[in-house]
């Protein structure tokens, strides 16, 4: 028992070392910028992908991310949706050619410029579709 104590002890401290090691690559104009966006989210994950940097938090028992570039500004919001919330044409598409399969998770998410998307994941593939439901990828 003991032995299993110390062993969870050991992995939690590991889990959060490595989440100060993220936090500390971290830019400050990328945590200013994400600090002044939204000042009611007092703990993020932070994850640095490429030469962007990630932020995911929960609002309202759903996730979020947000993807950052090193100067601070804004790329992508990827906000977790209820799957009613996705358009008919996507659920029809989903029916019909993964027929039976559970959906692990759906998002909206939205670019810089405004343009937005529906991110399905299906039998551990993320298919992408238009507003209007058209899958582009």
């Amino acid at each position: 028992m003991k032995k299993l104590i110390l062993i969870a002890c050991v992995g939690s401290f590991s889990l959060m070392s490595c989440a100060q090691k993220n936090n500390d690559k971290i830019p400050a104009a990328v945590k200013s910028a994400f600090a002044k966006k939204y000042p009611a989210v007092k703990k993020a994950k932070w994850e640095v992908e490429d030469k962007n940097f990630e932020a995911s938090f929960e609002e309202d028992e759903l996730d979020i991310s947000i993807l950052y570039d090193a100067q601070g500004n804004e790329k992508e919001v990827e906000r977790e949706i209820n799957m009613k919330d996705l358009p008919q044409a996507v659920l029809d598409y989903i029916s019909k050619n993964y027929s039976g399969a559970k959906i692990q998770e759906t998002a909206k998410i939205t670019d810089d410029k405004g343009i937005s998307k529906y991110e399905v994941e299906i039998k551990g593939k993320d298919l992408i579709f238009d507003l209007n439901g058209n899958l582009i990828k």
